[in-house]
């Protein structure tokens, strides 16, 4: 697609959207970028772009806060309603939008969207727009859970590749840190790129092909956008659909969403991984052994999870999951091992911080729903103090309550969710519950309810807006009180 003169609105302020506004802006379009936040500053969103762009590059960018302009669509100071920016923007031009680019964070039904779909211009996510720059090999990770840590995990092993010259270069975006927009245009025919993909970023991507891409689970999650389960397993299986059978797809044998597409519907060559099955072809864990079947009865033991960093089932299925991918992109194996056995934690994800007075204490922030809390408490090894509570995103706390399985020894709740929660917890006879109004207070009660021996652990099984700007806060917050604990 030639964007040179094109009419670009970009929504949102983030690493995504102002990746998108320089890819953009380099390529000759004129760039209108929207944040809908009335107290943002221009002057701080103009720093954003930090000497990327040229004066010239830059002056193609106008930047709106609040609404759109009433008259002359992308280029007019005034402000207008949704519905009369679509109707500019449907006249193209001078007064009107070629394209939009949305924040993954802004619903496709949200208002603005949803009259601009109706006026006919075309919405583009970030992720497709990068693809659109896109010169070399990409390697693509959805899934519920473990996406940041498979993601981080084989970015790592690709580095080693490009280093050894397997590729010219390797870049790691998407959802982990980096706009894919952004580094697209530094790609070339011998690069790799490795992306986390969220569902959020995949509604709106239409051409997006990797040449290996990957599922690791759909459990629910996020039910408060994508509505159904059906729709959420739907939008995570579009990493695939654009696939052939001259390409990869790595999946989770053992969900059951992604069963039934990998058997009839995914149409690249399907690479099982499993962490309950002996597989007769794939990747399997038998004991603490991961081993390689390759479906004439072969099976190669590979390594055992003990000589690994990570810790838990959860991450066990990360690892095998991280060699199917590099293997099909063709690393040695010799040398994925290599990297797995030197991979520390990902912070956030079941992230030992320290042990103080006896007491160990896991940062598992990233847990934002149930099914990656679930994982949190199986990695545990004794009687736990177990902090929950947060935004809430419409999930079921059942099968996270069945997994306390005697190992939560007291919960303690905070955030929107608490009464939630608990009345849940109570609902399957787990009445060890206290409630806690600050943070502080939470960890001050964590701290003299846990003894030597025992384990404190923040997997909250929800997100963490309305207390936290950002998982991430939060879980360095939690890492900040404990380094500050007596010994």
């Amino acid at each position: 697609m030639n964007f040179t003169g094109k009419k670009v609105l970009v929504i949102g302020t983030g690493l995504s959207g102002i990746g998108a506004a320089q890819l953009l802006s380099t390529a000759g379009a004129f760039v209108t970028i929207l944040d809908q936040n009335e107290k943002a500053q221009e002057e701080q969103i103009r720093g954003k772009f930090d000497g990327a762009l040229t004066k010239e590059e830059m002056e193609r960018i106008c930047i709106r806060i609040g609404n759109l302009p009433e008259e002359g669509g992308a280029d007019a100071p005034s402000q207008a309603s949704a519905q009369d920016s679509a109707q500019n923007a449907s006249r193209g031009g001078k007064d009107g939008f070629d394209l939009v680019v949305p924040s993954p964070a802004v619903p496709l039904d949200s208002p603005l969207l949803v009259q601009m779909a109706e006026a006919g211009v075309p919405i583009i996510s970030e992720i497709e727009l990068g693809f659109l720059f896109e010169k070399g090999k990409v390697l693509a990770i959805t899934g519920t859970n473990g996406k940041t840590t498979t993601t981080t995990l084989v970015g790592e092993i690709m580095k080693a590749a490009a280093q050894k010259g397997l590729y010219s270069r390797a870049f790691v975006v998407g959802n982990i840190g980096r706009s894919y927009a952004a580094a697209a245009m530094e790609t070339d025919e011998r690069s790799v790129t490795v992306g986390e993909i969220s569902s959020f970023q995949l509604e709106a991507a239409h051409t997006f092909r990797p040449a290996v891409s990957a599922i690791l689970n759909i459990t629910p999650d996020h039910l408060n956008r994508h509505y159904t389960m059906q729709n959420y397993a739907a939008i995570k299986e579009r990493i695939g659909v654009n696939q052939t059978k001259n390409e990869t797809c790595v999946l989770n044998y053992e969900d059951p969403y992604l069963r039934p597409y990998g058997e009839h519907l995914c149409p690249a060559r399907v690479v099982w991984f499993s962490s309950q099955t002996k597989l007769r072809e794939g990747y399997y864990l038998d004991g603490d052994d991961i081993c390689r079947a390759d479906g004439k009865g072969g099976v190669d033991k590979l390594m055992n999870v003990n000589d690994m960093q990570l810790v838990g089932l959860c991450n066990a299925e990360n690892v095998m999951a991280a060699i199917a991918i590099t293997e099909a992109a063709g690393v040695p194996m010799d040398m994925i091992l290599s990297v797995i056995r030197e991979f520390p934690p990902v912070p956030h994800r079941i992230e030992f911080v320290g042990e103080k007075g006896g007491v160990k204490y896991y940062n598992d922030s990233k847990a934002t729903n149930p099914d990656a809390a679930i994982q949190g408490i199986r990695a545990m090894k004794g009687p736990t103090v177990l902090i929950g509570g947060g935004y809430d995103k419409k999930n079921s706390y059942d099968e996270w309550i069945e997994a306390f399985d005697g190992k939560v020894k007291k919960l303690v709740l905070i955030g929107q969710t608490r009464d939630d929660i608990a009345a849940c917890a109570r609902a399957h006879g787990f009445t060890e519950i206290l409630f806690c109004d600050t943070f502080e207070e939470c960890m001050k009660t964590c701290t003299s309810l846990a003894g030597p021996g025992e384990e404190v652990l923040l997997s909250p099984a929800c997100a963490s807006w309305g207390m936290f700007p950002n998982y991430e806060v939060r879980g360095d917050i939690f890492r900040e009180y404990v380094r500050n604990l007596p010994e």
